[in-house]
């Protein structure tokens, strides 16, 4: 107890003091400074401009340099400063404490740059000749619009810092001898405050034992005593009421901690008084985080503040259907007022309807987009049979024809289906991924030389492009290659015969990026976003076929590898599609 309340009492208040003192010092230490400089900057200035006067028509006339000498001598003495007459080119004229053939050119001192442009300049630093810290103020010597060269003035510092050390010293004492009066007074008043609480803190030490008592722990009629008696009275009923608080506290911790649905209650201001762990992790926040702070601060999304204000409003149950980002979860919101054990209170529960809605979505989407690619083979499929049926079996050649026509749309049908095994089981992690050490170059010239006929017959150049020395990658070759002759395949598909594709690789913070280009037709900006769904074609696509697999199974890939595919194209101009692999 002792220690405690010393600290919060005595300490605070020293801390304070000490503070306040030293930050006086400082300001006062610094205020004084430049006081003393701009004082004597002035002074400086009214010399420098005294100096400039007389010397303006000597150096005008007949620029006699000893009777200069004697002016800057005979000014020096009188104002007690050092006189520097300086010439438009840096060369010193004339100096009052040093002779002007040992000194060297002062074209590109600070203050003398200064006032050489019309203004007064001014500087702090050491002297070269001289060894001292030294303030410099210089001015033009102006005839008429003519200017004829510089009249610089300067003293030294020393002075100004032997004030400022004693004004410290000074100040250091202050503060010592008030520290120790603040540390004295600080004991006094914690000792004085101790007397009384000291009988008061034994008996709550001992209650904390299982002990009680029938007599107050401290007998007097001031506050003390009040607590005494109070503390009293109320020791044995509050501990019944502890060890009943404890019981019903760590059933609904119990309860809380094991659901899954996030549980949040807010009282009557929007402030958040409980949390639960699905709670905290649906909206990655710490239950003492939350606690305290206003729902709009926890949860982030205002159609949960909207459905808490329709239930404060209504003091009726509330539901909603939300998506809360960037978890992309889609949640159901209850809003419950409660009105019998917490006057203003709102229990919000969210349950997680995420794993429902995308089954939900992919199971319709899946038979959407699966119907839609069946329905063309098989209706093309029938009829060319009904073709068949109704007398092309009589014309031979037409029969073979009809049936290549039917042998092609069974082999796209085949390789629809194949690519759908294929997509399956990469999603499903059901297709190992056998990574190992591979050097990009080595990953597109064996992608390349598998597609190179291909684009030869298409009347397309294929290129590569890629440094030498790129660091390896870690991936496995076999996708990687699955990869790269799909994108190749489709920027030959859209790309008009005499086109280029170039298929290249650079290095960007830890990663290798990879790039097929093409010069096709290009893709139209509101399907980009789209171009990597499953079953998705351009209307270009679908007018060259191919079951819109391919790159929907590449995303999969690099994905599985780490890294990103995206894709960038103009009308008319190409397109290029990138992906990233993590070196090595």
């Amino acid at each position: 107890m002792r220690n405690t309340l010393f600290k919060r009492i005595a300490f605070p208040y020293v801390i304070l003091i000490l503070v306040l003192l030293v930050g006086m010092s400082l300001y006062f230490s610094s205020f004084m400074r430049q006081a003393y400089l701009e004082s004597w900057r002035q002074n400086l200035e009214t010399d420098a401009r005294v100096v400039a006067n007389q010397v303006a028509p000597i150096m005008r006339s007949t620029n006699n340099l000893p009777e200069i000498q004697k002016i800057v001598q005979d000014s020096s003495t009188l104002m007690s400063v050092r006189v520097t007459i300086i010439s438009t080119d840096g060369i010193i004229i004339a100096d009052s404490f040093q002779s002007p053939e040992k000194m060297e050119n002062h074209a590109n001192r600070p203050e003398v740059l200064a006032a050489l442009s019309g203004l007064v300049g001014s500087d702090v630093r050491t002297s070269h000749s001289l060894g001292q810290n030294m303030l410099y103020i210089a001015i033009p010597i102006q005839d008429n619009d003519q200017r004829l060269g510089v009249a610089r003035t300067s003293v030294s510092l020393s002075t100004l810092e032997k004030s400022i050390l004693n004004l410290n010293g000074t100040v250091i004492g202050t503060i010592a001898i008030t520290a120790i009066l603040a540390i004295l007074l600080a004991i006094e008043i914690t000792r004085y405050t101790l007397e009384p609480l000291n009988n008061l803190t034994s008996a709550v030490q001992k209650m904390e034992k299982g002990e009680y008592f029938n007599r107050l722990p401290y007998n007097r009629q001031d506050e003390i005593g009040k607590l005494s008696f109070s503390f009293l009275q109320l020791a044995n009923r509050l501990n019944q009421q502890i060890d009943e608080f404890k019981i019903e506290r760590s059933t609904l911790n119990a309860v809380l901690a094991h659901m899954t649905d996030a549980i949040i209650i807010i009282d009557g201001e929007g402030i958040v008084q409980l949390s639960n762990l699905s709670a905290e992790r649906m909206f990655n926040v710490n239950k003492e985080d939350a606690f305290g702070r206003s729902m709009v601060e926890v949860l982030r999304h205002h159609q949960l503040v909207d459905l808490w204000k329709e239930c404060q409003e209504t003091r009726k149950q509330k539901t909603t259907t939300i998506e809360i980002m960037p978890n992309k979860l889609f949640v159901q919101g209850i809003a419950t007022p409660m009105e019998d054990v917490f006057p203003g209170g709102v229990l919000l529960v969210l349950q997680d309807l995420t794993r429902l809605r995308k089954l939900e979505k992919v199971r319709s989407d899946f038979v959407s987009n699966v119907s839609h690619e069946l329905r063309t083979p098989l209706a093309s499929i029938k009829a060319l049979t009904e073709t068949l049926q109704e007398g092309a079996l009589e014309d031979p050649p037409a029969a073979r024809r009809f049936l290549s026509r039917m042998e092609v749309e069974i082999d796209n049908l085949t390789q629809m289906v194949q690519e759908l095994l294929e997509l399956s089981k990469i999603e499903s992690g059901r297709v190992p991924l056998r990574r190992k050490f591979a050097l990009p170059g080595e990953l597109i010239e064996k992608a390349v030389e598998r597609i190179q006929v291909q684009a030869q017959r298409s009347g397309l150049t294929l290129t590569t492009n890629y440094p030498e020395d790129l660091p390896s990658v870690l991936a496995d070759p076999d996708r990687i290659g699955q990869v790269f002759v799909n994108l190749v395949h489709n920027a030959i598909k859209f790309t008009q015969p005499g086109g280029n594709i170039v298929v290249s690789a650079y290095p960007e913070r830890g990663r290798i990026v990879f790039k097929v280009a093409d010069t096709g037709v290009g893709i139209e900006p509101e399907a980009l976003q789209r171009i990597f769904e499953r079953f998705y074609k351009t209307d270009r696509a679908r007018s060259s076929g191919g079951t819109g697999l391919g790159l929907s199974i590449a995303k999969h890939i690099i994905e599985g590898h780490g890294g990103r595919i995206w894709v960038e194209s103009e009308i008319g101009l190409g397109s290029s599609f990138y992906f990233t692999l993590p070196t090595g």
